[in-house]
């Protein structure tokens, strides 16, 4: 098992900065693949970014290019996402997950991965 515990969520306003992170323990050297997605009210969960394969290939949604940068410290077997240049629509609960998988097929796909941490909230005001 792999647990994952998010943090550094906050209410954040228009344009600006959160940095979330995400602490891994237990059977980490199983895990290829890490990522972040989001849930919104009403809305179904969505790939954010991930991090990937002994490459650490990056992904990144197109409506977050350019503005967040997932990262990974493998000392603290720990992940980030640096978000900036937040917007009212960036609202929503953020999820940190890990696979075993790698490639495109895993990476962006809710399915794909097995452990899952609580949720972190982030709320951009306008």
């Amino acid at each position: 098992q792999v647990q994952l515990v998010e943090s550094g969520g906050g209410l954040e306003q228009t344009g600006g900065s959160l940095r979330l992170s995400c602490a891994a323990s237990g059977r980490i050297f199983d895990i290829r693949t890490m990522g972040w997605f989001r849930q919104a009210p009403g809305k179904e969960r969505e790939f954010v970014a991930s991090i990937g394969g002994i490459s650490g290939r990056l992904s990144y949604a197109d409506f977050v290019k350019g503005r967040f940068t997932i990262s990974r410290d493998n000392v603290k077997n720990t992940l980030y996402l640096q978000m900036d240049g937040l917007k009212p629509e960036d609202t929503a609960i953020y999820y940190c997950a890990a696979s075993p998988g790698f490639g495109p097929l895993v990476e962006t796909t809710p399915s794909r991965y097995p452990y899952w941490g609580q949720g972190t909230q982030v709320t951009v005001s306008s």
